[in-house]
């Protein structure tokens, strides 16, 4: 029978302390409702005397999600753990997180304290929690850096103190996997009681070492980790959850579980993403951009063959759809036909030999190929064979009037006509092609790059387009920005009109 892992969140507290990432209260329970969607077991909303607005989120988070437990952060002092109990009133499931470093850097130059004090402090700050719920977690901060037979005597005096989850943090991602492994196998090894605590992981990533020493710990014996989507966090961040459960799924040899709905993975990190106005990084695990892409004609030959020749992981199951082929110089026929496949571009042999030939010419001169650049390869004859074209558009925009498009779109030999406003002009003029095709469809991504420079600057348009719950790729290239949109548009909407 498999182990379980908890799944600690704390995106809404540590993610949220990335100086310029602070979200507002509605953001923060529109990523608390994701990360109950995702499956996580603990959430983390906040610090409540830190401020009003984190009082205000625990209480409203606690209000909106049902099944998680809801955690708030305090430090060793009455008056915080106070605070965060009036904070959780409302939440179905509560814990309070209170703690205190632990390290002799801690106690001697931030606390100005001694070991005894300090293990003084730690107990009555639980036994205060312990007033207010039955789930207290104590984290040792800087427990990474803290000695060994020192953090085991704090450990089990919280434990008989009544903490319900010890936390082992290391604070300042020091540790190296195995030192931190080992650390938490003594703790199991050394308390007496600790089978009636659970051992909990926090990690950060000053050296890269995060996730190892995550994993190092949950292999020794740690069945909670404190995790944030995308690894954000302070300095250079927290163990990532995607990266996490991941590695538990990929490994399933280790026989243990979490409730993560893998699927949900990718659409989350785009979410807080977006929220946080911190893109991830393209070479990230899991989540980056490139990390199902392959550039290598051999890598790409055997991808296409099989998957597992070079990939541990189905990109299907962390929620992305398809994985990205990369296209560059050293790339084969393979890679182009499969690309084009998935824009949605069938060629026969003679066809894809006259863009392969296309391709190297363009590969010569640019380093990477994108999707809009292979679509521009085999865009003119495309559309000339396409069943809806645009026979004209007429934008009216400015400062101070609504935007109003005119469109008038050949549809099969016959012409139709519409007129309508909108947000801007692209706005407007999409808002007229729905009135004439009368579907309903959804812009999912809009993306504008210049193609040359100058003043005669041609733009081009990558968009997707979510129709009937099917994703459509579309391109368009114009020195009209408005223009190319809508020629991205119409491209979409071709593959999909019969």
């Amino acid at each position: 029978m498999s182990d379980k892992l908890f799944i600690f969140d704390t995106t809404l507290r540590d993610g949220e302390q990335v100086p310029g990432c602070q979200l507002n209260t509605i953001e923060k329970i529109q990523v608390a409702k994701a990360l109950e969607d995702l499956g996580v077991d603990v959430i983390e909303a906040g610090f409540p005397i830190s401020s009003p607005g984190d009082f205000n989120s625990v209480i409203e988070i606690s209000k909106a999600v049902t099944w998680p437990t809801i955690c708030a952060l305090t430090r060793a002092v009455q008056k915080d753990i106070e605070v965060a109990a009036d904070a959780l009133k409302f939440a179905k499931r509560k814990r309070i997180h209170t703690g205190i470093g632990t390290s002799d850097y801690h106690i001697k130059y931030k606390f100005n304290s001694t070991r005894e004090e300090v293990i003084e402090r730690a107990v009555a700050a639980v036994k205060y929690a312990k007033r207010f719920v039955e789930d207290v977690e104590f984290y040792a901060e800087d427990a990474g850096r803290s000695d060994n037979e020192y953090l085991a005597r704090v450990v089990e005096a919280v434990i008989k103190a009544g903490a319900t989850v010890v936390n082992i943090p290391d604070t300042t991602g020091y540790c190296l996997p195995h030192e931190y492994g080992a650390k938490i196998k003594y703790l199991v090894d050394h308390v007496s009681g600790i089978e009636n605590a659970i051992i909990s992981t926090h990690c950060h990533n000053d050296l890269g070492m995060a996730t190892a020493n995550t994993i190092s710990g949950v292999l020794n014996g740690a069945r909670q980790v404190e995790v944030t989507i995308n690894g954000i966090g302070e300095r250079a961040g927290n163990t990532s959850l995607e990266e996490v459960a991941m590695i538990l799924k990929s490994h399933k040899d280790l026989l243990i579980d979490t409730n993560i709905n893998t699927k949900k993975i990718y659409g989350m990190s785009r979410m807080v993403s977006s929220l946080m106005n911190m893109p991830v990084q393209p070479n990230k695990a899991i989540v980056g951009r490139n990390a199902f892409a392959h550039s290598s004609g051999i890598h790409q030959d055997g991808v296409l063959k099989n998957r597992e020749s070079y990939e541990i992981i189905d990109p299907k199951d962390v929620g992305i759809d398809e994985n990205s082929i990369v296209l560059t110089a050293r790339s084969g026929r393979a890679a182009l036909k499969h690309r084009l496949e998935v824009l949605g571009v069938i060629l026969d042999k003679e066809a894809l030999d006259t863009a392969y030939e296309d391709f190297l010419k363009l590969a010569d001169k640019k380093k990477d190929i994108n999707d809009d650049d292979v679509l521009m390869l085999v865009g003119k004859e495309r559309q000339e064979h396409s069943r809806i074209k645009l026979e004209y558009l007429q934008v009216s925009s400015g400062i101070g009037i609504k935007p109003v498009a005119s469109v008038c779109l050949n549809i099969a030999g016959e012409k139709f006509e519409a007129a309508s406003s909108g947000n801007g002009p692209v706005d407007a003029a999409l808002n007229a092609i729905k009135q004439i095709l009368r579907r309903t469809t959804v812009v999912k991504e809009f993306l504008i790059q210049a193609m040359t420079k100058g003043s005669e600057d041609v733009g081009k348009v990558h968009m997707q387009v979510e129709y009937d719950g099917a994703v459509y790729y579309g391109f368009g290239a114009n020195t009209d920005i408005v223009a190319a949109s809508v020629e991205a548009y119409i491209d979409a909407i071709n593959k999909f009109v019969k």
